[in-house]
Formats: C-alpha cells, sequence, structure tokens
C-alpha cells in the first residue's frame, strides 16, 4: 500500500495532505524519515508521524457535527483561525478525525467527521450520488433564478455543475428581499452554491447545510456532536461491490 494511502486511511489527513507531511520530512517508517519517493508498505512498519505511531483504523467511526458559522474546516490554518478540529478538541472528541467534504468560514450545518479514509473517499465520490441539501437565504429577487437551466447542469466561469434543484420556501411571486431556499446538490463542489447565487445576483447571507447523503443534523444545536452509525455506508459500500 502506498504510505499517502495509508495515512488516509488511519484518519490522519487526506491523501494530498500526506504527501506534504512526506515532503516536510514529519513521516517516519521503522525509525528513518522518509523522503519523496515513500516506499510501499507490506504491513509489518511501524508507521510515525511527528513521532507518534500511526495505526489504520479497523472500526469505521463516523461522527455529525453542527459546524457553526466561524470555524475553518482544516487542519491548520495560515491565518491561525480557530478549526473545527480544535474546537473539537476543546469539547472533548480525543479521536483524531477528518473531514467528509467541507463548509465554509461562514457556512453552517452538518459536517460529517470519520476515523477512516476510506469512508471519507466514499461519501465524497460523486459516483456515491449522496445528495447534500441546504437551506439558504438570500437577499434579491429569486425570480431571476432559472430553474430549468440549474436542473440540466451548467457552466459558470469556466466551472462545470451538475444539476442542482432549488424549491423556494416561500411562494415563487415573494416580494421581500430575503428569501429561504431549500438547495439540493449531487458534488459540492468549492462555493458552489454561492456562486450559483452570485450568478443569478442574489447573495447568500446565511447557508445552513441539513443532511448528506442519509445522514442529518437530527437535534443537534451549533457546536453540538454525536456519534452516529456507519452501517448506511457499510451497506452500501457492499451493494456497490
Amino acid at each position: 500500500m502506498r504510505l499517502n494511502k495509508f495515512l488516509a486511511l488511519a484518519g490522519v489527513c487526506s491523501r494530498r495532505e500526506a504527501e506534504k507531511l512526506i515532503d516536510e520530512g514529519r513521516v517516519s517508517i521503522n525509525g528513518k524519515s522518509i523522503t519523496p519517493p515513500a516506499p510501499l508498505l507490506t504491513g509489518t512498519e511501524v508507521v510515525k508521524v511527528d513521532g507518534k505511531i500511526v495505526t489504520a483504523a479497523t472500526d469505521i467511526k463516523v461522527w455529525a457535527f453542527y459546524k457553526p458559522s466561524g470555524l475553518v474546516t482544516t487542519h491548520k490554518d495560515e491565518q491561525y483561525r480557530t478549526t473545527v478540529f480544535d474546537y473539537l478538541k476543546e469539547e472533548g472528541l480525543e479521536e483524531r478525525v477528518i473531514s467528509v467534504g467541507r463548509l465554509d468560514l461562514n457556512s453552517e450545518g452538518l459536517l460529517l467527521l470519520t476515523n477512516n479514509g476510506g469512508f471519507a473517499q466514499f461519501a465524497e465520490s460523486p459516483k456515491t450520488e449522496w445528495e447534500r441539501i441546504y437551506r439558504v437565504r438570500v437577499f434579491g429577487e429569486i425570480q431571476a433564478i432559472d430553474f430549468e437551466q440549474l436542473q440540466q447542469g451548467m457552466t459558470i466561469d469556466g466551472i462545470n455543475y451538475r444539476e442542482v434543484i432549488i424549491e423556494p420556501e416561500q411562494d415563487f411571486n415573494h416580494k421581500g428581499k430575503n428569501a429561504w431556499l431549500r438547495v439540493i446538490l449531487k458534488e459540492g463542489k468549492n462555493r458552489e452554491i454561492r456562486k450559483i447565487m452570485e450568478y443569478f445576483n442574489l447573495q447568500v447571507n446565511r447557508l445552513i447545510r441539513i443532511s448528506y447523503g442519509p445522514y442529518n443534523l437530527e437535534k443537534l444545536n451549533p457546536g453540538e456532536w454525536m456519534e452516529v452509525s456507519a452501517s448506511p455506508y457499510t451497506n452500501l459500500a457492499n451493494d456497490l461491490r
């Protein structure tokens, strides 16, 4: 197994971030610091990151977290802002976890966390077809939205977006300047909803993810987290084999 894949499956970080750790000389195998290209693992090695032994996660664990606005979804922030992982550690989640996708600084709602990189990769893949559902408050005229165009997929600034379903929570002829929308994505590219709304001259002033595939916020309040079952993932993964 490749070293970066092993670190991802162990829940240390993503494969891309693992490459950075290796480049920085922070990973060792059997007591020797590794530099690129990293050797393949046979399963008998002792792997350490920053001097701490890393073991592959055996039991898949998943947590649902209501990310409040103001936290960044990264393990290390160059601007020294509070990260999701800093917050969770302070709140008592001791296990090392990675996030399934991200929510940007000003977004809130459901963020899935796991100790298993395989789960994260599966849940993030467009092939899995897990819908992401959001409640989005926008400022502007919602009549400007081209619903048919969105359902067919569209390209904005050279980026292709798959089908997006938008359902106004108010009457379509709502005249107020602020309106709530229910937005359903099957992929979730970087700042996708905000970019689509900007395209239709709408400004997002609140964005809450309420579900991700079979998982939802349940009764969580902002800042709260709870462990949830991994069975929706394992059942579907078995069906797709």
